[in-house]
């Protein structure tokens, strides 16, 4: 995959394509079994969004495509278009281009935000011109995660992301 440059799309193994990034997202048992459904009737219409890392190519976006690909025996692989990005810009990437429909919970962009900020050690305000948004954006944002209880952290879900919640 050395060779693989940035925009190009590529049929990539469905076994081969890693969820690293899944966390940042709320799962959507009926969005993902609508995809299914459409996935098995039409195919892929449109390309997953990776970028590369060591362990290979892993999805920004496209999480419905590869958990209904996962499910439809008949579907091997998924073309995927290669996006080039630094940790920081990934997160970022998965707000933008998941923003675009269907608008991200504020739950998801928080998380994003969270790990940019705690994890990338990115500025608050470093964090606001990287997603084009206003400080105090982003302030919110991460208020809504470390302000929760633990009691409605694990009613709200955040179980899968345990490990990053501020004090754990």
């Amino acid at each position: 995959m050395d060779d693989w440059t940035e925009g190009e799309i590529r049929a990539i193994a469905v076994a081969m394509i890693g969820e690293r990034y899944r966390r940042y997202r709320l799962p959507d048992a009926a969005a993902e079994a609508a995809m299914v459904g459409s996935m098995a009737r039409y195919g892929q219409i449109a390309p997953l969004a990776v970028c590369l890392r060591q362990e290979g190519p892993e999805v920004l976006d496209g999480f419905k495509r590869l958990a209904a690909a996962k499910t439809l025996p008949a579907v091997t692989v998924l073309q995927a278009r290669l996006v080039v990005a630094d940790e920081p810009t990934a997160k970022a990437i998965i707000l933008g281009l998941n923003g675009i429909g269907a608008r991200m919970k504020e739950l998801e962009e928080a998380w994003i935000v969270h790990a940019l900020v705690r994890e990338d050690g990115l500025s608050q305000h470093q964090v606001a011109e990287l997603l084009g948004r206003h400080k105090s954006w982003v302030c919110r944002r991460l208020a809504l995660l470390e302000r929760l209880s633990e009691e409605c952290a694990r009613i709200c879900g955040w179980g899968c992301c345990r490990r990053r919640w501020p004090g754990s």
